[in-house]
């Protein structure tokens, strides 16, 4: 890509490495560069029929504020924001053979579109890169076909954005980044650096660029984006952002200027840290972000005195850092804090689903009989055996996860009354799975079996041992 290399190495421009978290597919990782936020792992089975993006993001506040904006491509998009574009062309992503159709389809409206004045912001989402990676892995030979066919496309919008500067002397901003990255076997959605790292190029007339100055790509995260273009086009940063701005594009506006954003953006980020950790006042990034305003407050009392002095330029970059330590601790905390799963609680409501899933795929064949009985067996495996060792076994792990476990969990919140409840409905359900398959593969002699064994004498035993166990399990915690 030779245009885009004298860009990055010689022109306006400002280059990262952008970090991209899991789960490494498209839908996801559009809702990160948008919303600013870290999407979950549940997005990965939304990716496949994307439902409307509701939460706050930066196309939203763009329509919101007048904006026009024009869309071709992945028609991810369309689904995520079917209200937002005033034109648009989406091609769907599923036909991984094609590469050539699929990003021609975009391009055959660049000509008409460069030409127009009507629009404010241009999405293009081409996805030919990515289905030869699929198809033939990422060192294809027809991968450096295709960088050249992107190198040209990226000098036709840019050549035509700096035409229109030269009319209306505004700066425009062209961005060119990747949802995800690839691995070595052409695919995507794990954790490998490969698939993490994504390239983001800013490319504007508005960067001061200095002869001979060598700039190295900064490694950043992707949800950086997302309050970078809100405070570029004067927009509200999305409320769920846990990004930072990237700094180095607003290093040429004014110290006033500069520290103005920087304030929006801790403001941002620290709102969404009361929202999210009770005792955020002892956070280091609450403290640091309170330091940075009392600091700047000071420098705009000393700006209104005396403009120009080098007090007030070495107080502006003590202030300047202030902010960014602020920002990156803050947006550090946040990460962690939403990436933070109760795996606990997941286990628990997977084990439920699974076994109600079992109960119904082995009643299948009765329901589909001549006779069309459905008949599972949920009473009788409650006076087996088997259903108190289990209950025992999950009582006795709850009591250790909840008492050691040193970060909060739904499960352990609930009462006891209702926790015991859940263990009841997990040790039923598992006997009723052993009987139904009991049934269908032995006639049902197994539980019968089961169910004959005395259990009175050994209740007795395994509850007096389950309460002595929970008593040596609090006696920590009373002292």
């Amino acid at each position: 890509m030779p245009y885009t290399t004298y860009l990055v190495e010689k022109g306006a421009s400002h280059s990262f490495v952008a970090e991209a978290k899991l789960p490494t597919v498209t839908m996801p990782r559009i809702k990160a560069l948008m919303t600013g936020s870290l999407p979950g792992f549940i997005d990965v089975v939304r990716n496949l029929n994307s439902p409307e993006l509701l939460e706050d993001n930066v196309i939203t506040q763009a329509k919101a504020a007048g904006k026009r904006i024009i869309f071709y491509g992945d028609e991810t998009w369309v689904k995520l924001f079917p209200k937002h574009f005033v034109e648009y062309d989406g091609t769907t992503s599923f036909f991984v053979s094609d590469y050539t159709e699929v990003d021609d389809n975009v391009t055959r409206h660049l000509d008409k579109v460069l030409k127009r004045g009507d629009w404010d912001m241009l999405i293009l989402h081409y996805l030919g890169l990515d289905h030869i990676g699929h198809v033939s892995g990422p060192s294809s030979p027809l991968i450096g076909h295709k960088l050249r066919e992107m190198d040209s496309i990226l000098m036709k919008i840019h050549t035509s954005l700096l035409s229109e500067e030269r009319e209306t002397l505004v700066p425009n901003l062209l961005v060119l980044c990747g949802d995800h990255g690839m691995s070595e076997t052409g695919g995507h959605g794990a954790s490998s650096m490969e698939e993490l790292n994504t390239a983001l190029i800013l490319i504007s007339s508005a960067f001061e660029r200095k002869p001979g100055d060598i700039r190295r790509p900064k490694h950043v995260q992707q949800t950086d984006l997302a309050a970078t273009l809100a405070i570029g086009l004067g927009l509200p940063i999305p409320g769920n952002s846990v990004g930072s701005l990237l700094f180095p594009t607003v290093e040429g506006r004014p110290v006033r200027e500069q520290l103005r954003f920087l304030h929006l953006n801790a403001v941002q980020l620290s709102k969404l840290l009361q929202e999210n950790v009770p005792s955020y006042e002892k956070e280091p990034g609450f403290e640091q972000f309170k330091m940075s305003e009392r600091l700047h407050g000071n420098w705009i009392r000393l700006y209104l005195e005396e403009n120009n002095s080098e007090v007030l330029f070495n107080l502006g970059a003590k202030v300047r850092r202030q902010y960014l330590d602020a920002l990156r601790t803050l947006s550090l905390s946040l990460s962690r804090q939403v990436a933070q799963y109760d795996i606990y609680s997941m286990l628990v409501g997977t084990v439920v689903v699974l076994e109600v899933l079992s109960l119904l795929l082995l009643s299948i064949p009765e329901a589909l009989s001549n006779k069309a009985e459905l008949e599972v067996p949920l009473w009788s495996p409650v006076f087996s055996l088997l259903f108190y060792l289990t209950l025992l076994v999950l009582s006795a792990l709850h009591v250790i996860v909840c008492t050691s476990a040193e970060s909060s969990c739904y499960f352990c919140g609930l009462s006891w009354l209702t926790a015991g409840g859940v263990m009841v409905l997990v040790s039923a359900l598992l006997c009723a799975v052993v009987s139904a398959l009991a049934k269908t593969f032995g006639d049902g002699k197994f539980l019968s079996k089961v169910r004959l064994v005395p259990i009175r004498g050994a209740l007795a035993l395994w509850l007096g041992r389950f309460l002595l166990l929970q008593l040596i399990f609090q006696l920590p915690e009373k002292g």
